[in-house]
């Protein structure tokens, strides 16, 4: 599936490593580790179009290089569907991102979908590994009652920041590593009508906890089943890891939930202007309604 929505995201072009993308009305260059196959421009087509271009120092870092040095290192974006719209203040990071994932807009139409078509009045929705909040601000543009986890302090200010901008409120913020905080729910005996789970191939809580995709995520999946609605809720499983197939994330959600109906199962891709698709990562989505 690639996202239908954008008007203020365009992949332009990718290969040779790198993808040409507009964010808004800049155009940046960027590192991609998936474009294997050469680019469909030319590189004098590149250099004439691009305003930012990330070059990278390490595998980690790197530094932006402008074209014009007046060009902000901070800019807004809004994403709309046909039930809501938000908006993201994008910034250019030292590790290459700028705040935001374009293709997740695919699971962003699908949790205002869902939260549009329950009964229930105010749906509770829980997006865990949350970064800037893209799911967040759609689950709460849309209606629901919505909590927002990731482990970062700086990612969270930056996913209030952008809750602002979109004229939202009332997100309730949690710096806390993913599966602790999924536990404590348990135990507390709370239960959410949407479930959206983002991880990180590795990753780190706020007191050094260590993730690691294929170690934790069997895990994850069996714990958090048991935080869903059992009359009406959806979750989405999003994988980017390298190693990960689509046949491995409907293992485990059939694994941790045998009773799961209207699943889906796919990969998430970038439809580049020039012609090539860009893989990014699979998911997997299943939504009950209440009869």
């Amino acid at each position: 599936m690639t996202p239908q929505h954008w008007k203020d995201y365009e992949l332009i072009d990718c290969g040779d490593f790198e993808k040409l993308e507009r964010f808004g009305d800049l155009i940046l260059i960027r590192p991609e580790p998936q474009a294997v196959w050469p680019k469909a421009l030319s590189d004098a087509e590149w250099n004439k179009r691009y305003h930012i271009k990330f070059k990278g120092r390490s595998a980690t870092s790197g530094e932006w290089l402008k074209k014009n040095p007046k060009i902000q290192d901070r800019w807004h974006i809004q994403y709309k569907n046909d039930d809501v719209a938000i908006k993201f203040r994008l910034g250019l990071t030292s590790f290459k991102h700028v705040g935001i994932f374009p293709e997740q807009a695919v699971n962003w139409d699908y949790i205002s979908e869902s939260v549009r078509s329950f009964k229930t009045e105010k749906p509770k929705v829980l997006n865990l590994f949350a970064y800037t909040g893209g799911a967040s601000l759609i689950a709460k543009a849309a209606g629901a009652d919505t909590t927002h986890v990731d482990s970062i302090k700086q990612v969270v200010t930056w996913a209030n920041e952008n809750m602002e901008i979109s004229n939202l409120d009332n997100i309730r913020w949690v710096v806390e590593d993913a599966l602790k905080f999924v536990k404590r729910e348990l135990k507390r005996g709370n239960t959410y009508n949407g479930i959206i789970l983002d991880p990180p191939a590795y990753g780190h809580g706020p007191k050094g906890e260590k993730w690691k995709l294929e170690d934790h995520i069997m895990e994850m999946m069996t714990e958090v089943v048991q935080l869903l609605d059992p009359k009406e809720h959806f979750l989405i499983l999003n994988t980017y890891s390298l190693g990960f197939s689509s046949v491995i994330v409907e293992n485990l959600i059939k694994t941790a939930f045998p009773k799961v109906e209207n699943l889906e199962i796919g990969e998430l891709f970038l439809q580049a202007t020039a012609g090539p698709k860009l893989p990014l990562g699979v998911f997997g989505k299943f939504r009950k309604t209440a009869q």
